[in-house]
């Protein structure tokens, strides 16, 4: 495959024509242009450029598995860059050939329904095809707008393709109803068409799918809330509904309660591939953030945006909204020293500057840990149970300062059937309800939380049933320096006794007294060891053990 050089690219610079536009763009801050720019040369050297290749116009893929939307991706930047003046490609026609050459890959791949396939795991699938028009119809919409048939006719064959089988298609997942819809809204904003306000009030008519707490269906706080904010900020701006810019404000207000000092995000509640993702961000949120903090002078959403926008702040984004370029309001300060229970997702929250933790509920993970640069990334106990005694609590209760979580199991011996039946594998379990249960026994499990001056402290109970082996799993994030355990197994560790200390670059955890009774620490019917390395504590019940978490 013949691929483009860094040197290749910028030499194409030398006979561009000047002065060939007529685009007003936008006071975009030029760290943003120039860092376009640099995207563009690595993609210009990432497009599959040999001829019968099976990729050919889109870009590389290391596992041979091409796909659509990063050709969509590679025409979006390629005509911001191309039309915006200072840009360095402004106006360079070796854009233009190359973004045919994405389209024709595009239009090749397009099923005559008019969807794609994400051969990740979708095929002809509606909602994949809405992903690749949020950026198609970004460089239609420049293109318009610049007042360039020429450039609009690149996009045109598979927008209209698209939109004929969006006003039909189905979905999977909550957000992929609005990502359909903010695809349509794009559409028509270039190449009207009343179907596609129609199918978009069909969707409109479920009504917005977020809770009390501000979270849309999926919870994803670092992916799928963000695609959500996204769409309805779309469909308010493209079809003037303000009205749905106000899921945008609740669940970014939301998100402000979600965040550690270092400005990762808590991912324990979501329903999607991102739940306890380490070292998530809000980076998807930049468009959104930005939007709102100019339009509503949202000071605390201004100062996000600020912090994301060195790695997201996005040139096309900032020429398709162009109201978003006028000066932000001053930087307010986020909130970072607060209590709050959040009921319908069933967690608390504390801040106090760089603490932050997080309790859940209807989790084995029920307490995460954060201080500065250091994180108990969550705490987990099990008792081997008759193979279920990994805890979850199915709520948090507070009882004066502390918040309590509990768990009752019961797991009995069954007798003969009486009157006498036949049992065959098919009826086993089947059955099995109607046998007199015998020889119940009983094991309650409580963890209790509470504040403290210099951080937590955390009770853990088992009782019940004696003799029962118990574990409590501390997992750290990978980084810290850990002193004060003895060696158990690779990435696990035990603290017998005293305290052990979790120390990064600035910041500390110091957590104890140690216990160890037994070394089974991978008791039966716990979860697998979560990543990284685990301290454990052991016990037999009954057991009523208090761990202090001490922050420094």
């Amino acid at each position: 495959m013949r691929s483009l050089t860094r040197r290749q690219a910028l030499g194409a610079l030398a006979a561009v024509p000047t002065g060939m536009l007529a685009y007003e763009a936008p006071d975009i801050p030029d760290a943003v242009v120039r860092r376009h720019d640099e995207a563009i040369e690595h993609l210009l050297v990432s497009q599959v450029i040999k001829a019968g290749s099976r990729g050919y116009g889109t870009l590389e893929d290391p596992r041979g598995v091409y796909a659509v939307r990063p050709a969509a991706s590679f025409i979006e930047a390629c005509m911001a860059a191309y039309l915006h003046p200072q840009s360095k490609f402004h106006a360079n026609p070796l854009l233009v050939d190359r973004m045919k050459l994405a389209a024709g890959y595009m239009e090749r791949n397009q099923h005559a329904d008019g969807f794609i396939d994400y051969r990740d795991t979708n095929f002809d699938s509606p909602p994949d095809t809405g992903f690749t028009i949020h950026n198609l119809a970004t460089a239609a919409c420049l293109a318009k707008r610049a007042n360039r048939p020429d450039l609009l006719a690149i996009t045109e064959p598979y927008m209209r393709k698209a939109g004929a089988g969006l006003v039909v298609g189905g979905i999977h997942t909550p957000n992929h109803r609005w990502v359909v819809c903010s695809a349509l809204a794009q559409i028509n904003e270039v190449f009207p068409d009343p179907s596609y306000i129609r199918r978009i009030d069909q969707w409109l008519q479920e009504g917005v799918d977020i809770d009390e707490d501000g979270q849309f269906t999926e919870r994803s706080t670092s992916v799928y809330n963000a695609i959500c904010d996204r769409a309805f900020l779309v469909i308010a701006a493209k079809l003037g509904r303000p009205a749905l810019f106000e899921p945008v404000r609740k669940n970014l207000d939301s998100m402000l309660y979600l965040l550690h000092s270092d400005y990762d995000v808590v991912t324990e509640i979501s329903r999607r591939q991102d739940r306890d993702q380490r070292s998530a961000t809000m980076a998807a949120f930049w468009f959104p953030l930005q939007y709102l903090a100019v339009k509503d002078g949202n000071g605390q959403f201004a100062t996000l945006a600020n912090h994301l926008a060195p790695q997201s702040a996005s040139l096309s984004a900032y020429m398709e909204y162009p109201e978003m370029a006028r000066r932000l309001p001053a930087p307010a300060g986020l909130p970072d020293h607060f209590e709050r229970e959040m009921r319908a997702l069933g967690i608390v929250r504390v801040r106090r500057g760089p603490i932050s933790a997080t309790l859940i509920s209807s989790d084995p993970i029920f307490f995460a840990l954060h201080n500065g640069d250091v994180a108990i990334e969550g705490i987990r106990f099990a008792s081997a149970f008759f193979g279920k005694g990994q805890f979850s609590a199915p709520a948090i209760k507070k009882q004066g300062e502390n918040y309590v979580l509990s768990q009752k199991l019961e797991a009995a011996y069954y007798q003969p059937l009486n009157p006498p039946r036949r049992v065959t594998p098919a009826t086993w379990s089947t059955l099995r309800k109607e046998r007199a249960a015998t020889q119940t026994c009983v094991l309650e499990q409580i963890a209790t939380v509470v504040q403290t001056p210099k951080g937590f402290r955390l009770r853990i109970q088992a009782s019940g049933t004696e003799g029962v082996p118990v574990s409590i799993e501390i997992n750290l994030r990978d980084g810290g320096k850990l002193e004060g355990v003895s060696s158990a197994a690779e990435g696990s560790a035990l603290l017998p006794g005293g305290f052990a200390t979790y120390a990064g670059r600035e910041n500390r955890i110091r957590f104890g007294p140690g216990l160890c009774e037994h070394s089974y620490t991978q008791v039966r019917g716990a979860l697998p060891k979560l990543p990284g390395t685990s301290v454990y504590l052991t016990a037999f019940t009954p057991c009523d053990h208090t761990v202090e978490f001490e922050c420094e």
